[in-house]
């Protein structure tokens, strides 16, 4: 299939089951690039673990091709404890490589967006290792915009690591917010 056309892909909520099929596209971020700043690769039971704690309280999804097979994940989580940060969240996508450029992303980030706006979360952050400017690209076609880099932060690959931050704000801001609701499974 050509790189510009865009196939269709199944988008569900993130089940402890698909920890392997999610591994298989992490794992080797983690082995050969930068993306991640995890040096050592989780096991099956560690990203079962991740799921079932990330699902718990916010959207964590997959989309699979036609057959079924996970090509791509994204999920959201909490920037920070304490309940003053409850109106932002982080973002996280990884799409396997041979399926980047085809939308398949984009779809996910979207899904993820309608998800935490229905939560009531205002400010989603993408935090990137740079340069890197497929991901940069990305994040600013959905709207993101950059706020900040923090020269050399991580040490991976024998080189000192920048990080960018992006935001994208996801609604008003307003006086007294409601807290954030749970995550609704299914609701994307």
């Amino acid at each position: 299939m050509d790189k510009q056309e865009s196939p269709v892909y199944r988008i569900r909520d993130a089940r402890v089951s698909d920890a392997e099929g999610i591994l298989g596209i992490y794992a080797p971020h983690v082995l050969r690039g930068a993306v991640t700043f995890e040096t050592d690769v989780p096991s099956v039971g560690d990203m079962a673990r991740r799921v079932q704690a990330v699902s718990a309280e916010y959207p964590y999804l997959i989309a699979e091709d036609g057959s079924g097979v996970i090509v791509g994940y994204a999920y959201a989580g909490r920037v920070r404890s304490r309940e003053a940060y409850q109106w932002s969240a982080e973002l996280s996508i990884y799409v396997r490589e041979d399926e980047q450029g085809r939308g398949v992303g984009r779809a996910l980030v979207k899904r993820i967006i309608a998800a935490l706006r229905e939560m009531g979360v205002k400010t989603l952050y993408a935090v990137i290792t740079s340069p890197n400017p497929a991901s940069e690209t990305f994040h600013e076609r959905l709207g993101f915009r950059r706020l900040y880099v923090f020269e050399k932060m991580g040490y991976k690959q024998g080189l000192w690591r920048d990080v960018l931050w992006m935001s994208l704000p996801l609604g008003e801001y307003g006086e007294a917010p409601e807290p954030i609701r749970p995550y609704r499974r299914g609701a994307t």
